[in-house]
């Protein structure tokens, strides 16, 4: 598969505004998750999330415009600015020739939620009158495009927490087919509000303690918000302009279950990452970190550590495995751009962040991953795993500039 040059990265989480936060607290295993209170949920049980700070949004909201954009769409913008700085792009480096295509799982879910809220409780009182634009998916995804006049091809992913992995392949594909020079890619998601955090609640998925992805006694996962976005472009165009390349990005696949909404099939993850790696052209042995898709659920758990036992083979007691999810929460739609960008920073320093809160080797999966503390380790390439609900899965494969 031909490299696709990755050129900026931006990314607003509930470990801070920026990539350099949302790396240090990765690496550092310093948790972003805060106590969570909603008012409308009748005896709330889980009371854990990693929110966005308060004083963070603000800042961001002070270059917004709330009238015609939700809260997901202001998170998208902010790490786009970020990841297209870094690039060294400006408004006339995109035009037709650049695409973006960024994923949300689930869309304007605070302007739905007050929107709902209104209707019922004041009924007679005029609905506002920009809510369908902000609650679309495809809001975020709209709205980088025109603040940056790409005027190629725009798409919006939709996969729950497959949506930002898939959208970053789309866009590398875009690139390889010739259909477009450089593509803004990624997700953004934000729905910690009332209504909606009831009903994951009600799914009992996620832990009313701490998330210990991959330990024994774990418990489940822990709900986070965000947006992480990336610059691809074709190495050639890269190289033109004289751009910095952070990484390449040198493999990926998506595959399907197509057996259980809920319930993950391991033959669909091992599909998966069997084809990332074969499409990298790389030996598994010379993959040195995983940041692993690792909700801290039971039975995903389990599925991630068949496929990549299975795949990996003797090369996976050399690989080194962590879930940063407890760090900055399962951002879902952007949870799989989030986890890429500390994936290529983790490869760029050669250092595997850690498991936190890692209780001990369940008997069921029978391994540790990177427990507690972050783990040096020498190596040209890591991966990053997005499952899905939906049976939808993905992994990306990245390798440091020119080692592919």
């Amino acid at each position: 598969m031909k490299p696709v040059a990755i050129t900026g990265l931006g990314a607003v989480s509930a470990c801070g505004i920026g990539v350099e936060p949302l790396w240090t607290a990765a690496r550092d295993g310093r948790s972003a998750v805060v106590d969570v209170a909603f008012p409308r949920i009748h005896r709330q049980q889980v009371k854990r999330a990693a929110r966005i700070a308060e004083a963070d949004f603000a800042a961001l909201a002070t270059d917004a415009k709330p009238r015609f954009q939700d809260r997901t769409a202001i998170l998208a913008l902010a790490a786009a600015r970020e990841a297209i700085a870094q690039a060294g792009l400006g408004v006339g480096d995109f035009g037709a020739r650049c695409g973006v295509v960024v994923g949300s799982g689930f869309g304007g879910a605070e302007t739905l939620e007050r929107n709902y809220v209104r209707f019922v409780e004041a009924p007679a009182e005029r609905s506002d009158p920009m809510a369908i634009p902000k609650i679309m998916t495809s809001s975020p995804a709209s709205w980088i495009g025109m603040e940056w006049k790409a005027t190629g091809p725009t798409f919006c992913i939709s996969t729950a927490c497959a949506s930002a992995t898939q959208s970053i392949a789309l866009a590398a594909d875009l690139i390889r087919a010739g259909v477009v020079d450089r593509c803004i890619a990624g997700g953004a998601e934000s729905l910690l509000v009332d209504g909606v955090f009831a009903s994951w609640e009600a799914m009992h998925v996620m832990t009313t303690g701490v998330c210990r992805p991959f330990s024994r006694e774990r418990t489940g996962m822990v709900l986070g918000e965000g947006a992480g976005i990336v610059v691809l472009e074709a190495p050639e165009a890269a190289r033109a302009r004289g751009a910095t390349v952070l990484a390449e990005l040198v493999g990926q696949a998506n595959t399907s279950d197509a057996a259980d909404l809920l319930r993950p099939d391991p033959a669909g993850a091992t599909a998966c990452v069997r084809g990332a790696v074969a499409s990298s052209g790389l030996d598994p042995a010379r993959i040195g970190y995983c940041n692993a898709h690792g909700t801290g659920t039971i039975a995903n758990d389990v599925t991630e550590t068949q496929a990549l036992r299975e795949v990996f083979g003797p090369a996976f007691d050399g690989l080194l495995v962590s879930s940063t999810k407890p760090i900055h929460g399962h951002a879902l739609g952007a949870g799989g751009a989030l986890e890429l960008i500390v994936t290529v920073e983790a490869l760029r320093a050669q250092i595997a962040p850690p498991t936190i809160d890692f209780l001990g080797v369940d008997p069921k999966i029978g391994f540790e991953p990177v427990p507690h503390v972050a783990r040096a380790f020498s190596a040209d390439a890591a991966m990053s795993n997005s499952f899905a609900f939906g049976g939808i899965n993905a992994a990306l494969v990245v390798a440091l500039p020119g080692r592919a």
